[in-house]
């Protein structure tokens, strides 16, 4: 079971770095048939002057582009070092898309300073290389480059919440089944929950809501005759949580916080984060990235 878990992950994350590659190639072309697009309009380095031809320039720098874009790609190979998971996936692609933005900018406004000196000075002057066309051709390729950042940030974004929705949906519909299936299964067994000092806690399993560490001390939130109670115990949280390794459903899902996911009403995802809505209470506790993968695990019974 555990070798058939292992092929799975590593099936997914390559279809997810397959897709990645795909995706990639088609950014590129995009952000470049954006950059040409800008030269149209706004017509620097002379090209107003030209007629028709014009479009053959703007159709040579596309070209040109599309090898800059290669190019940086396969520099990216030897400085930004893959990811050996999805989760390490995330930081990846920030890292190579900085470093994307870093070389291939310059090296594309000198491409295009090249192309003009060799392609266009014979007919318009100006065009030969020298610092000052080079600057005015990184400048243009900087706001360009600005221009489709913002662009992608905001397609990316919106998918990326559009994912976390329908991810969020789906661990309410399985923390649903989870719940059901837990219950009449067997009679809630008892817990005594122990600190540094004397005092203690017993409580059936089922009526835990959550714990949360408060300075040197761990507050138990559980039911008592249908009533929200609490209760304050001197532990840590290490010592809480290996008192409730047992129970799978009783997991750790922030620092400050471990959470009875049998008491949780709802999973809610709100601008990136995650929450966890208790029943009765309706306190809502956060669930930090670090501990999403283990709540996860737990809400699916893995």
């Amino acid at each position: 079971m555990v070798l058939g878990r292992m092929t799975e992950k590593i099936r997914t994350f390559v279809d997810y770095m397959n897709k990645g590659r795909k995706e990639t190639i088609t950014i590129r072309i995009i952000s470049t048939t954006f950059m040409v697009v800008a030269l149209a309009v706004f017509k620097p380095f002379g090209l107003d002057a030209w007629q028709w031809q014009a479009y053959v320039h703007l159709l040579a720098l596309w070209v040109l582009g599309i090898m800059s874009c290669m190019m940086t790609e396969g520099v990216l190979k030897y400085v930004v070092k893959k990811p050996r998971s999805i989760e390490q996936g995330v930081s990846y692609i920030i890292r190579r898309n900085l470093w994307f933005q870093i070389i291939n900018t310059p090296l594309i406004a000198l491409v295009i300073c090249l192309y003009r000196h060799f392609a266009m000075n014979d007919k318009i002057g100006g065009n030969q290389l020298s610092w000052s066309n080079y600057f005015e051709s990184l400048v243009i390729i900087a706001f360009c480059s600005f221009a489709i950042g913002l662009y992608w940030r905001f397609k990316f974004r919106s998918r990326y919440l559009a994912s976390e929705l329908r991810e969020t949906k789906q661990l309410n519909e399985q923390l649903l089944k989870s719940q059901e299936s837990a219950k009449g299964t067997q009679p809630s067994s008892c817990i005594t929950l122990t600190g540094t000092t004397s005092e203690t806690l017993t409580l059936p399993v089922s009526d835990l809501l959550y714990i949360e560490a408060v300075g040197n001390y761990m507050k138990v939130f559980y039911l008592y005759e249908g009533q929200v109670r609490d209760d304050m115990l001197r532990a840590t949280s290490k010592q809480i949580e290996d008192q409730l390794h047992t129970y799978p459903m009783i997991v750790r899902c922030h620092r400050a916080f471990l959470a009875n996911l049998g008491q949780v009403e709802q999973i809610v995802s709100r601008s990136g984060t995650t929450q966890l809505l208790i029943k009765h209470c309706h306190k809502s506790i956060p669930v930090s990235r670090s501990n999403m993968a283990q709540v996860k695990e737990a809400i699916k019974g893995v």
